[in-house]
């Protein structure tokens, strides 16, 4: 059988190829994966759901009461209420619902790079085209003066994320009033990924919530509450454009997970302080991976200031998936900089959702392997 052109002229990601590479036992610092457990409240409540019997099919926006919890804990970025809300099966369902929604074939979408890897693949599954624009060094922001050469008459998307997978850097508030100019002059539409919102280690997280006139959030509930196999996610929207993504979402998936909306729904009232012990102990990996990637002659790390993962630079003279398949032969799983773009390249990503333990015998690796390299 012929697949189609659309998916076979798709690459695999650069995430999931390393662990073809590692052998059993390997230390995995690939995946965004908190290791931690999930709240208690939100495993009892999926459970109870089950066997009070809400397996059927539910609405395709999420359950009410879930879409008005959401809007209550999410204004505190801006105004919202239930109707802005639509409950999706991950977030990564979310962030292809909207590029189906608003990508017509031949649009140009511009994607971070080093960015996620999924959004340039989510614009030419729409029969659009993905364009880099490139972040600045050291803090990781938009670079602006490339965004603006790059826009075109074809130019219907900006993809925005923070904190940001894999660099780490959280937008500021200059960069983001100078996105919304840029919104508002060209008449693109902002895709803001904020599924990292809950870690912000510096500083706030700046969120466009606030801007539903112009930007479309996706976000999610696997990070915050370390239910990754749930697969529940969200997205915030202006009530005018709803209609449309509830109806791509029937097309996709009827509805999302019943059990699992009402285990996050008992959860999420009291999620602050089993957030503020996650926060604390990401805190402190985040502080050791950077104390030793810094302590290895060749490379240099900035703090990442949000989310989980360490974006690191090095001098060796090598590509980084050559790197990166080295390591994972030595028992190190990361992932190359060029998986996340072009502008990716001569970093290594790393992932510090994984006991401290793991980490320092990562790091070991990390240290032996670049030495010999030197």
């Amino acid at each position: 059988m012929k697949v189609s052109q659309r998916i076979s002229q798709i690459p695999m990601s650069g995430i999931r190829k390393m662990f073809d590479l590692a052998g059993p036992g390997s230390i995995n610092l690939g995946l965004g994966e908190p290791d931690l457990d999930p709240p208690e409240l939100a495993i009892a409540g999926m459970n109870a759901a089950a066997l009070r019997g809400m397996n059927k099919y539910g609405p395709t926006a999420g359950i009410p009461e879930l879409r008005e919890a959401v809007a209550e804990r999410f204004s505190r970025y801006g105004k919202i209420t239930a109707s802005n809300v639509m409950i999706t099966p991950s977030g990564s369902s979310a962030l292809l619902e909207i590029a189906q929604t608003f990508v017509d074939p031949g649009d140009e979408v511009l994607v971070p790079s080093p960015g996620f890897v999924i959004y340039g693949p989510h614009a030419q599954l729409c029969g659009g085209k993905s364009v880099e624009y490139r972040l600045t060094d050291g803090d990781f922001q938009p670079d602006i003066d490339d965004i603006q050469s790059k826009i075109t008459p074809k130019t219907k998307m900006v993809v925005v994320t923070t904190p940001s997978n894999p660099t780490g850097g959280v937008l500021s508030e200059e960069s983001k009033k100078a996105l919304l100019d840029i919104s508002e002059d060209k008449d693109v539409i902002i895709l803001s990924d904020e599924v990292y919102d809950s870690f912000v280690y510096e500083g706030k997280h700046v969120s466009f919530m606030d801007r539903l006139d112009r930007a479309v959030v996706a976000n999610g509930f696997s990070k915050m509450m370390a239910v990754t196999g749930w697969r529940m996610g969200f997205l915030c929207a202006d009530e005018s454009v709803m209609p449309d993504l509830i109806k791509m979402q029937y097309h996709v998936c009827a509805s999302p997970n019943m059990p699992a909306q009402y285990g996050i729904l008992d959860a999420l009232p009291a999620i602050d302080p089993y957030l503020d012990k996650a926060k604390s102990i990401y805190k402190r990996r985040r502080d050791l991976i950077t104390s030793r990637i810094n302590s290895i002659p060749g490379m240099s790390l900035s703090p990442p200031k949000g989310a989980f993962y360490a974006f690191p630079s090095y001098d060796a003279d090598v590509p980084s998936a050559e790197l990166a398949g080295d390591l994972a032969k030595n028992g190190l799983i990361c992932t190359p900089g060029s998986a996340f773009g072009k502008y990716g390249e001569g970093h290594l990503r790393f992932s510090y959702a994984a006991s401290e333990e793991k980490i320092s015998k990562g790091m070991d690796i990390l240290s032996e392997v670049m030495g010999r390299l030197r």
